[in-house]
């Protein structure tokens, strides 16, 4: 206990300071009489734990009230602190431990230096900053990130095999459904394989550049439906038909090797934790991933609100050519939904803060996993489900691969045939011999 001069001769007539460690009644006011709502925290923490010696400082005839300085106090710790744990100053407030008052100077593995503006009996309270898994969240993000790799698999094929569909456009949905495909993929084998640190690294920067990428594409997908839905209202537009492959390669894959590169030289120690093969969240370096990320949920969502006022616009002047109208109201749907695909729904995101309290947290974190480990089905739904060029050349492969099929069981049954009457011409002719020797 460090306690300055001036405070013994103002609290304490007699100039007696006492100070007290308890060998064992921390085992009896110990973790069970911790309640959150008697810490005052910045982040939600559990997993609570004593994690020294329960310690008493008197002035004069027993006095334990507030002072006009602080005393400080200096804990060992009798386990060591890990990394994702964080140590709390309590003191014992009647019936419960509370933080009031005290604050941690210093804290590393071996002893915590607390500072208080009263006296009483203080502690070192150990809690984890580790994030409790939600099982049921996490079962959504494993089934819907699964379904997602299939819709993303398929959806891939379809791309690359339909020719009457190719195009700019398909060239967009293809590489963002390979980077989302590829992201998931490595997310749902790789990201709790903590060890080899170094190979958790790597993975935390394949993940980091492969996002990155994913959302890249999702700005060219809506810079290039904007360019397509701009056409529509401005006579021998050709911006959309400017959007060549030469720049969209080089943009969706070199930006995002750039910020990973710049990243990795900045802060390569960032990449993976001891949970998790993902970027640090305790250094501030996440935002290498969400600085981007923000910036381009921006910029998508004001290019799609500009969509859907000039496709307003477009309809409300559309003479009453049907085929013209379902056209523009099949953009209209697709302008809707593309909300999704373009990633403006990670914006979610940003509002999982501490600051958010339950049930509201709760309501936001279920919403944003619902809604984006289903992107997949969402590409695959929009971009070839619903369209009807992608349908007719499903229609034509089943029925290729049904005549195909048709033919091969007919083929097999006719093999099947012709050597059951050979059998039979070989044993008929067998029998004959043997007759015409016995006669």
């Amino acid at each position: 206990m460090d306690i300055h001069c001036p405070t013994i001769r103002e609290e304490s007539f007699q100039g007696i300071v006492a100070f007290i460690s308890y060998a064992a009644i921390g085992s009896i006011i110990s973790e069970k009489f911790v309640s959150e709502e008697h810490l005052t925290m910045k982040e939600k923490l559990h997993n609570f734990y004593l994690n020294s010696k329960v310690v008493s400082g008197m002035l004069g005839r027993g006095r334990t009230g507030s002072l006009s300085m602080t005393i400080n106090f200096t804990f060992q710790h009798e386990q060591v602190k890990k990394e994702d744990e964080k140590a709390i100053c309590v003191y014992w407030h009647g019936s419960f431990w509370s933080n009031e008052g005290c604050e941690v100077i210093s804290s590393d593995e071996n002893q915590t230096l607390c500072s208080c503006n009263h006296l009483s009996s203080f502690a070192i309270l150990m809690a984890s900053t580790r994030l409790k898994e939600d099982f049921v969240l996490t079962v959504i993000t494993y089934v819907g990130l699964s379904l997602s790799l299939l819709c993303l698999l398929l959806a891939a094929l379809t791309f690359l095999l339909c020719r009457h569909i190719q195009s700019t456009s398909t060239s967009l949905h293809l590489q963002l459904s390979l980077c989302l495909l590829f992201a998931h993929l490595l997310f749902l084998t790789s990201i709790n394989r903590t060890e080899p640190k170094v190979l958790c690294s790597i993975i935390a920067g394949a993940l980091h550049y492969l996002y990155l990428a994913s959302f890249t594409w999702m700005f060219l997908e809506g810079l290039q439906l904007f360019l397509t839905v701009r056409n529509l209202r401005v006579a021998n537009y050709t911006s959309a038909g400017r959007f060549k492959k030469r720049f969209m390669y080089p943009f969706g894959y070199g930006i995002p090797a750039v910020i990973v590169a710049v990243s990795a030289g900045v802060g390569h120690s960032n990449y993976g934790t001891r949970t998790h093969c993902w970027l640090n969240f305790q250094s501030g370096f996440i935002w290498s991933f969400m600085g981007p990320v923000f910036v381009i949920i921006l910029i998508n969502l004001s290019l799609y609100l500009t969509t859907l006022w000039i496709l307003r616009h477009q309809i409300s002047s559309l003479n009453n050519e049907v085929s013209r109208i379902q056209n523009t109201r099949m953009l209209t749907f697709k302008a809707v939904v593309q909300l999704f695909i373009l990633g403006c729904s990670w914006g979610l995101g940003f509002f999982l803060v501490e600051g958010v309290k339950d049930p509201i947290r709760s309501v936001i974190a279920y919403s944003f996993t619902i809604v984006n480990v289903l992107q997949g089905v969402y590409i695959f739904l929009i971009h070839c489900l619903l369209n009807r060029k992608v349908r007719e050349e499903y229609k034509n492969w089943f029925r290729k691969m049904i005549k195909r099929t048709e033919t091969e069981s007919y083929d097999l049954f006719a093999s099947t045939t012709q050597s059951k009457m050979m059998d039979k011409t070989v044993n008929f002719t067998g029998k004959s011999s043997n007759i015409s020797a016995g006669k």
